[in-house]
This record gives structure tokens, C-alpha cells and sequence, in this order.
């Protein structure tokens, strides 16, 4: 087989949650690009259909969901209106999420539960009804967004820290029931790049100056960056990967 060919997403669907912006609209144009059909998911109708058509004009094939992915009952339904009314998913990015700020002894109790909807529980709502008609077609990519907070934990977040470190063993557990149907379930985590997410820590001159200390690449990851590893989890040439949470950080998970 050509090795080009091994990255070549054409024929295929994805499904990318949260995709209106930041790292997912990075990996929806990035599959986009590699000849997949993608379904750009979240609930701000107008912000999304100025997302798809810009990337249509870019050429892309490209449709909308609208719907809630920490509402189960909605997940359900959007997933199966995809099926029915867009074509099979092929590959469904996990990827919406959400960041709350505050010392963990006077942490919001609802903050800390939607927190646990959006970054963790919707990886299950949404992956289980895709998961089943992967099944069924006996193949499928799912690839999960988790963190460099996977593996280490920072001041003021240790809500968030607690929902990607199950991101990770959630994508470990979706590998050791699915990988036997010929599913491949995999999680990229980022470290810290520019998003919307980060623009926090990216306004503040302190906390930049930390990172790129910290980081042995020196500074903050650019959302591009990540599209490489997404394609490569989505595409033939991860076939025997599964259940692996690939790192994109630049270094700050192997240093001290």
C-alpha cells in the first residue's frame, strides 16, 4: 500500500463535538482536508452554520448537528439523525469540553457537576449510540480529546484534572469492550495551546512566562499542530493502535 494512502480519510464521516471553534474546528478542517466528510456538532446553531460555510467555501463537504452532548436523550437523537439522514459515522472526535477556575475548598458544587457532563459523560452518551452502529458495520475511529491533566495536576483545577484523567481510562475501557467489533478507540491529549478554552493563561504575562519555561519546546502549541496526530488516529495507518493516549505537548509531560 502506497503510504500516502494510509492517511487518506476519502469515503469516510466525522462526527467532531464542540467543533464551532478552538481544537475541534483545528481537527474538523484538518479531516476535512484529508477527504472526510465532516459533521460539525455544538449547540450555538448560527455560530456553527458560519463554520460550515466557511469551510465549504474552502471546498469541504461539510453538515451541522445541533444538539446538546450532555443531554443523553439528545446525543442519542442527533447521532441517529445522523445516521439515518447524513450517511454512517465513520469517525466520531469526542471533543467538547469545558474549564471552571477556582481553589478546590470553595469550588461550586454545580460547577463541579457540569464539569463531569461536559468532559466526561458526554464521551459516553455520544460514543455509545455511535459505537453500536460502528459495531454493526464492524469497523470504526473514535478518538478521544484528553489532557496533559490525564497525567499531572495544577492549582485551581482539580475538578477538570479529575474528568480527563477518566478520559483516559474511559478510552482504555471503550478499547477493551469495542476493540474485538474492529472498533479503534484512541484519546489525543493536548498540552497547553491557544484556544479559547486558554485565554486566560494566555492574557496572563505570569503564567506565560512559566510555560514556556516549563515546556522544553518553550512555548504554547498552536491548535494546527494537533491535526497531524488526529488524522494519523483517524486513518488506516493507526489500525493496530488502540486504546493508546497519544501525547501532544511538547515535552512538558517527560520533564521536570
Amino acid at each position: 500500500m502506497d503510504a500516502r494512502s494510509l492517511f487518506d480519510l476519502t469515503g469516510s464521516r466525522a462526527l467532531v463535538t464542540g467543533s464551532s471553534q478552538g481544537i475541534g474546528l483545528a481537527i474538523a478542517r484538518g479531516m476535512a482536508s484529508a477527504g472526510a466528510a465532516v459533521v460539525l456538532n455544538g449547540r450555538n446553531a448560527a455560530k456553527l452554520n458560519d463554520v460550515a460555510a466557511s469551510l465549504r467555501d474552502e471546498g469541504f463537504d461539510v453538515d451541522v448537528a445541533v444538539f446538546d452532548v450532555t443531554d443523553v436523550a439528545a446525543a442519542v437523537d442527533g447521532v441517529a439523525r445522523i445516521e439515518n439522514g447524513i450517511g454512517p459515522i465513520d469517525i466520531l472526535v469526542n471533543n467538547a469540553g469545558m474549564q471552571f477556575r477556582a481553589p478546590l475548598e470553595d469550588f461550586p458544587v454545580d460547577r463541579f457537576d457540569e464539569l463531569l457532563r461536559t468532559n466526561i459523560a458526554s464521551m459516553f452518551y455520544v460514543s455509545q449510540p455511535v459505537a453500536r452502529a460502528m459495531i454493526g458495520r464492524g469497523r470504526g475511529k473514535i478518538i478521544n480529546i484528553a489532557s496533559v491533566q490525564s497525567e499531572l495536576a495544577r492549582t485551581n483545577i482539580a475538578p477538570y484534572t479529575a474528568t480527563k484523567g477518566a478520559v483516559k481510562n474511559l478510552t482504555r475501557g471503550m478499547c477493551t469492550d469495542w476493540a474485538k467489533y474492529g472498533l479503534q478507540i484512541n484519546a489525543i491529549a493536548p498540552g497547553y495551546f491557544k484556544t479559547p478554552l486558554n485565554q486566560t493563561l494566555i492574557d496572563s504575562a505570569e503564567f506565560t512566562g512559566w510555560l514556556e519555561k516549563r515546556t522544553p519546546a518553550g512555548r504554547w502549541g498552536e491548535v494546527d499542530e494537533l491535526v497531524g496526530a488526529a488524522i494519523f488516529l483517524a486513518s488506516a495507518a493507526s489500525s493496530f493502535v488502540n486504546g493508546h493516549t497519544l501525547h501532544v505537548d511538547g515535552g512538558i509531560t517527560v520533564s521536570l
